[in-house]
């Protein structure tokens, strides 16, 4: 009796899979022209990127598809937009499309969180059909893992994968995040956390001279963040400098004045300058940041 209507459904889910399928190509050659990124993240190399704990059951709930950045195994059969690029998937992409045409409740998908993104553990063709139905939200299990570091859709570039990653390291190395709780910032400089744990290391080395005694790690971390890293990130936020250069921090521009304290200390034959007063007069030099 529906024979017809079934067939009609049919030929609509093989037709979006083969606009699917010719969508994933023209990203494919997008992505190779513009030299950017189009796979989807593998969860496995995330997790050793950034240490990542877990993953804890935390329920069912409605999840943004946008937020679906990556896979836990099948990141090699779909693309960043979760379009198909393997016609051995056609067959089950086909099905799910179907019962999206028939209104046939699927059961919610799983996915392992970190922080504000999302990796499909099971329901990778329910995503895909999803996406190109044009759905905004998915029903789905939802595992959290733990991570030190807040991931978001904006951090998916390898670059800003490797410099979390670069921040981990920090924060298991000074112990920063639990010294200091509130210690919130952000760095866009490959190499910018490298570089910060050598400023600890050099302050942690004259606090021992200065004083005349052992100095211990967690008090240089501390004595480093407090006297150092906060007073001259405070020159920069009053400055409003940051206007002139929305694509960095005032962790990055803290870097960019310790790089200049030496330099700014020597044109002037002066003794190496106080962090606010090198900041102060490397922000009034605007120009060497350009």
């Amino acid at each position: 009796m529906n024979e017809p209507l079934d067939k009609e459904f049919l030929s609509r889910a093989r037709a979006d899979f083969s606009r699917a399928r010719f969508k994933a190509f023209l990203n494919r050659v997008w992505s190779v022209m513009a030299g950017q990124p189009n796979g989807l993240l593998s969860f496995d190399e995330m997790k050793e990127k950034l240490r990542v704990g877990g993953p804890i059951y935390s329920g069912v709930k409605t999840i943004r598809i946008d937020q679906i950045v990556g896979s836990l195994n099948r990141y090699q059969d779909f693309d960043r937009a979760f379009l198909p690029i393997q016609d051995k998937t056609a067959d089950r992409w086909e099905r799910v499309d179907l019962a999206f045409y028939k209104d046939i409740s699927l059961p919610p998908i799983v996915l392992y969180k970190v922080g504000q993104v999302y990796f499909v553990v099971d329901g990778h063709h329910r995503v895909s059909v999803a996406r190109e139905q044009g759905q905004e939200f998915i029903e789905a299990e939802v595992r959290e893992c733990a991570s030190k570091v807040n991931v978001t859709v904006d951090h998916l570039r390898p670059e800003d994968i490797e410099i979390l990653s670069e921040k981990v390291d920090f924060l298991e190395r000074t112990g920063l995040d639990r010294l200091r709780p509130d210690a919130h910032f952000k760095v866009t400089i490959p190499g910018g956390f490298d570089r910060m744990l050598e400023h600890i290391a050099v302050h942690h080395y004259f606090m021992g001279v200065d004083e005349k005694r052992q100095v211990s790690e967690e008090e240089a971390v501390t004595h480093w963040y407090d006297c150092v890293f906060v007073p001259i990130t405070k020159v920069i936020h009053e400055s409003g400098i940051l206007n002139e250069f929305p694509e960095k921090t005032e962790a990055d521009l803290y870097l960019w004045v310790l790089d200049h304290q030496h330099y700014l200390a020597e044109e002037e034959g002066q003794l190496l300058k106080p962090p606010e007063q090198a900041a102060r007069e490397f922000i009034s030099r605007k120009d060497t940041l350009e």
